[in-house]
């Protein structure tokens, strides 16, 4: 390859770079973002922002808002819905695994705006087993799976996000107190798993992972009959599942686990 040819190919992986960076900011900004931040926060001059977004706006994956500013585009929905679907698929094997390993219910979810998105699942070989349909969004605070994602995040934008979700009790046991939920995170972050312990569902424990190091905040967890699923029982599953999400996360980030 000519000097040429390696110096527009250099130029053109770094715009790429740029875009998705540029992106990501309006992803983080929950996609409403000035020409100004988005300069102030990539640390790039003001004309290349103005030229990537309009490169962006053309295709659709950006789009100027009524106030001048801008938010991500219709065209990243698509992209969204078939990442999750290859997510899904991804994950089955180690989900079977877990199912092979434990017997149980093994279930993924992603963190979805203020609410949680099942995208894949194996179901156990119990005739009694749980099941929940993949796509299905569910609340934070009751969810094995929304426990371990929002302790992830710090308290001010937990207390946030149940101010506009409100916490509902579909259960006698579900947390429905913004103090109580915060107290169970901050003991789920220092033993690092969670439990829905009948609080989504009458009859039914749950223990979640969050999976580490992956593109965007993700769970796993096993679910089934707190017959099945005693405290004992989450004492064998919890180094089970966090093994499992390890390896997880290193396949979604691209990497060997070691």
């Amino acid at each position: 390859m000519s000097s040429a040819g390696r110096i527009e190919r250099s130029a053109g992986v770094q715009s790429l770079d740029r875009a998705f960076g540029l992106l990501e900011l309006l992803a983080e900004a929950d996609g409403d973002l000035a020409l100004s931040e988005l300069a102030a926060r990539s640390g790039l001059p003001l004309p290349t922002i103005h030229r990537i977004v309009r490169t962006l706006v053309a295709s659709g994956y950006v789009r100027q808002l009524p106030s001048r500013r801008y938010g991500l585009g219709p065209r990243l929905i698509g992209l969204g819905d078939a990442a999750s679907r290859l997510l899904g698929s991804w994950a089955q094997p180690q989900l079977a695994a877990l199912v092979d390993a434990l017997g149980e219910t093994a279930n993924m979810a992603m963190l979805d705006g203020d609410a949680v998105v099942y995208v894949a699942q194996a179901p156990s070989r119990h005739s009694m087993r749980m099941f929940t349909e993949v796509g299905r969004r569910v609340p934070v605070h009751c969810t094995g799976v929304g426990k371990a994602l929002i302790a992830g995040l710090p308290d001010v934008e937990v207390r946030a996000m149940l101010a506009r979700t409100g916490m509902a009790a579909p259960t006698p046991h579900t947390i429905t107190d913004p103090d109580a939920l915060l107290g169970e995170l901050d003991r789920i972050r220092r033993q690092g798993f969670a439990v829905d312990d009948a609080e989504q569902e009458l009859g039914v424990r749950c223990v979640a992972v969050a999976v580490p190091g992956g593109p965007s905040p993700t769970a796993v967890s096993v679910s089934g009959p707190e017959t099945r699923v005693t405290w004992a029982a989450v004492e064998q599953i919890t180094p089970v599942l966090r093994a499992a999400a390890v390896a997880l996360g290193a396949e979604l980030s691209g990497r060997v686990a070691r």
